[in-house]
């Protein structure tokens, strides 16, 4: 536009140049009008050559700018493209943590083997809740009759934990070359000296008696044995123990009257009590082994899976805190308790189990003080039969120190 405006203001120019021209002197006005012309021209290509420049200017002006602007909306859609990358790193670490999050949340299958009397009972409410989902892990409970389906269980691994006798803890351990550990302490002693009469106040005046027993070649023969020696007795020859096969014959004849002196474990030891109101509790196994011991005697413990517990840690955890508020439970409500206990098919009646409840000491005992006990029974048991552990003692590793 400038361009054109600038040719016409010429061509202008030179118009008013030539009227001039046509009314002046010939040779003076033909000077003066080259003159005024070239003048007008150079003017005009002046005038030109400054647009132009102009104008050029302005073309590199704007191909400055518009490289600048493609440079930013490059480096703007790098610096998108890098955001909607870590944008999406981001959740999909967020998803990774809310998956494992609602897996934690979901909880862990276990498969649980425990035996029916006290070993069993502190699982009672942890049985119930897990009925009525309300705990962290899913768990699957088998109720045994026998130690011996507790021993399957654990060697077919078709159970990742299970209760049961102390010495049988050793004896898993080292029949599976390591791969059973032990969690806790979850039942003391439960052996109880039992009189229809009043003789037998201390373990000195069992000196001369013939005691009736249960589990010979077991850990109650071992822990009687012990608890005599360190009170200067030998079971041999200061006194008669005439062992039973069974603790059901034994109670049936303290409850008749025909047996007046035996020691049996809880609940055989209750059903007595409530059959005969003549027999009454003369010595505390446990309170005796206390007095010629630094450690607690240790009726029952929880096993598990070695590999299970590697895997995982967090479910065993949770088991160890949901089992301690059960056997918490089962100890402060023994109303409650003992329903479900019967229930559970632990004990066949909750009378009897509301009775034994506080002779069957339960606890959840995990950590050093597990180590200690257990290591200090397991030892009085191997220095009396090696068998009975199952050959030799257990290695440090037998005891599970958590993560």
């Amino acid at each position: 536009m400038k361009r054109a405006t600038a040719l016409i203001f010429a061509a202008v120019l030179m118009l008013s140049v030539f009227l001039t021209a046509c009314t002046s002197t010939p040779e003076k006005e033909e000077s003066t009008t080259q003159s005024a012309a070239t003048e007008s021209v150079k003017e005009t290509e002046a005038e030109t050559e400054k647009e132009s420049e102009s104008e050029t200017q302005t073309e590199k002006e704007t191909e400055t700018e518009t490289e600048e602007t493609t440079t930013e909306e490059t480096t703007t859609e790098e610096t998108t493209e890098e955001a909607t990358e870590e944008t999406t790193e981001a959740t999909d670490a967020e998803s990774d943590a809310e998956s494992e999050s609602d897996e934690a949340a979901e909880g862990t299958d276990i498969n649980i083997v425990t035996l029916m009397g006290p070993t069993g009972m502190g699982m009672a409410k942890l049985i119930h809740d897990n009925n009525a989902g309300e705990t962290v892990n899913h768990y699957n409970f088998t109720i045994a009759t026998a130690p011996d389906q507790a021993t399957a269980a654990m060697i077919s691994k078709e159970a990742d934990i299970a209760a049961v006798p102390v010495n049988l803890a050793s004896v898993l351990n080292n029949k599976t070359e390591g791969e059973v550990l032990v969690l806790g302490v979850n039942t003391l002693g439960v052996l109880y000296v039992l009189e229809n009469g009043d003789s037998i106040q201390s373990v000195a005046d069992l000196a001369g008696k013939t005691l009736y027993s249960t589990g010979q070649g077991a850990m109650p023969e071992y822990v009687l044995n012990y608890i005599l020696e360190k009170n200067g007795l030998n079971h041999e020859s200061d006194l008669t123990v005439e062992y039973l096969a069974e603790h059901a014959e034994l109670a049936a004849q303290m409850t008749s009257g025909e047996v007046t002196l035996g020691m049996l474990p809880v609940p055989n030891v209750t059903a007595v009590l409530i059959g005969n109101p003549e027999v009454r509790i003369a010595l505390d196994m446990t309170e005796e082994w206390g007095k010629v011991s630094d450690t607690e005697l240790v009726q029952g413990v929880i096993v598990v899976q070695k590999s299970f517990a590697e895997e995982n840690p967090e479910a065993v955890a949770a088991f160890l805190e949901e089992y301690k508020a059960s056997v918490d439970f089962v100890n402060a409500s023994p109303d409650e308790a003992s329903v479900m206990i019967e229930e559970a098919g632990i004990i066949p009646k909750a009378p009897v189990a509301k009775r034994a409840i506080p002779d069957a000491k339960m606890t959840l005992i995990t950590g050093e003080e597990m180590k200690s006990s257990v290591s200090a029974l397991l030892q009085v048991l191997f220095d009396a039969n090696p068998a009975s552990v199952g050959g030799k003692l257990p290695s440090d590793d037998f005891y599970y120190m958590g993560e």
